[in-house]
């Protein structure tokens, strides 16, 4: 039972460690970005023209 308590602290010890290392060797400026497209190319979002829903006033009013 201390073998393996010791290999799960040993283990949790190296991930740990490993992630500080990740995070204080992390440099930002040497990565590039994620993302697809850029913010600004998104397209923004209108919301639907036209009358609304049957039933859509009395979901905005919140009665039932």
């Amino acid at each position: 039972m201390t073998r393996t308590l010791l290999l799960i602290f040993a283990f949790l010890a190296l991930m740990i460690g490993s992630f500080i290392w990740f995070v204080a060797t992390w440099d930002a400026d040497a990565e590039e970005p994620v993302s697809l497209l850029p913010a600004s190319s998104w397209p923004i979002q209108l919301p639907p023209e036209g009358p609304p829903a049957a039933g859509a006033d009395i979901i905005e009013k919140g009665t039932t």
